[in-house]
């Protein structure tokens, strides 16, 4: 078939053999935290840094 044409004959039937416990657990990697980021600039200096990439024509 063409580009972007679809045919189901083109699918193929995806047998997943794997075994359940050596899969990945997804609480397994699960973040009990948080995050705090100081940047050093006030609220009006990132505002009018916004403001300026806004108004740039790029």
């Amino acid at each position: 078939m063409g580009f972007g044409s679809y045919d189901e004959s083109e699918q193929q039937e995806v047998d997943a053999d794997f075994d359940d416990d050596e899969a990945v657990q997804s609480e397994q990697n699960h973040h009990h935290g948080s995050i705090e980021f100081e940047n050093g600039a006030s609220s009006d200096e990132l505002l009018d840094r916004l403001q300026e990439i806004k108004d740039d024509p790029e």
